[in-house]
């Protein structure tokens, strides 16, 4: 079994989640082929977007993230706010378990969680990063705290994922960049790959990993990995998979041209505004949302506060 195709009955030794996450990832159809005419075009679309908002940008570096897609486009005052991002254990067990899984793949022999997330750990420590600096410098019990959130997330992988065989080609924390260089990049980082193109028929899968729940702008930032994806390799992936760890259940969603289409629309108004915001000294606008809640302009900002107390008078304090 070199891809994860069409489904089949239950495999041997495999949980019923973990075959019901296979049948997620297998194809359930004939061969995704997208017109090679499609995606040349797109590239061209995006080329050609991205060479005239850059010409207003003069000397000044955009670098384009599904983070920033979605916080230009959900409040741009916000969007601009200083950013007061502390590492914390809660923030730091996706990128070790990231690491513990991506450690995982290669691992000889069967460790358990908690072998792959203290190398992880070790192995974070000593890299040059703030990250790093934050996993060195903690004491024993953040230590502890971080290694047991760490630890949860990579048993339930374990126990929601089948083994992923090697002819698969795994991949975790893939990165991918387009253009190569330029006053506009867009980058993406991805948690998990499964597969790969043979020749132009579309193989890739893209799956979002995700500890609480799933909401819609997830698909959002899948079509935007996609689309990168795409832009990259020529090849699109053929599916997209936001997987809640929690529930151990996925949101699936086949590749489609009018998703890339869709995607390549939302970033290039994202990265407009942008551009109007950053280099052009447009004033920003203010979105009530769900972000108002941990916004540090909250204080001072009427939208958002009148915002808050209508969610507070509905008794909606999950954010």
């Amino acid at each position: 079994m070199t891809d994860p195709e069409p489904a089949v009955s239950t495999s041997e030794g495999l949980t019923p989640v973990q075959q019901r996450t296979l049948d997620a990832l297998r194809r359930a159809g004939p061969p995704v082929v997208f017109d090679p005419d499609f995606v040349a075009e797109l590239r061209h679309d995006t080329d050609t977007a991205l060479a005239e908002l850059g010409g207003r940008l003069d000397a000044t570096e955009l670098y384009v993230t599904k983070h920033a897609v979605a916080g230009v486009l959900d409040c741009e005052a916000h969007h601009l706010a200083p950013d007061p991002f502390t590492w914390t254990p809660a923030r730091a067990r996706g990128q070790v378990s990231h690491k513990a899984i991506q450690l995982l793949l290669s691992w000889r022999g069967e460790p358990t969680p908690a072998d792959l997330v203290d190398e992880a750990l070790a192995r974070l420590a000593d890299e040059p990063t703030r990250l790093g600096d934050y996993v060195a410098g903690l004491g024993r019990g953040g230590e502890a705290d971080l290694r047991g959130q760490a630890v949860d997330r990579v048993t339930k992988f374990l126990e929601c994922f089948p083994p992923l065989d090697r002819r698969w080609h795994p991949m975790t924390e893939a990165a991918a960049q387009y253009p190569i260089g330029g006053p506009i990049v867009l980058r993406a980082r991805v948690d998990l790959v499964v597969g790969r193109p043979a020749g132009q028929e579309s193989r890739k899968v893209i799956v979002d990993l995700k500890s609480g729940r799933i909401v819609a702008r997830h698909r959002d930032d899948l079509r935007f990995y996609a689309l990168v994806e795409t832009l990259c390799r020529h090849v699109p992936p053929r599916k997209l998979a936001t997987f809640s760890l929690d529930s151990g259940s996925a949101v699936v969603e086949e590749v489609t041209a009018t998703a890339l289409r869709s995607a390549l629309r939302r970033t290039l108004d994202a990265i407009e505004r942008m551009v109007e915001l950053r280099a052009e000294g447009r004033e920003p606008g203010r979105t009530p949302g769900v972000s108002c809640r941990w916004c540090p302009l909250l204080e001072d900002c009427e939208p958002g506060r009148a915002s808050m107390a209508i969610a507070d008078d509905d008794g909606d304090l999950d954010p």
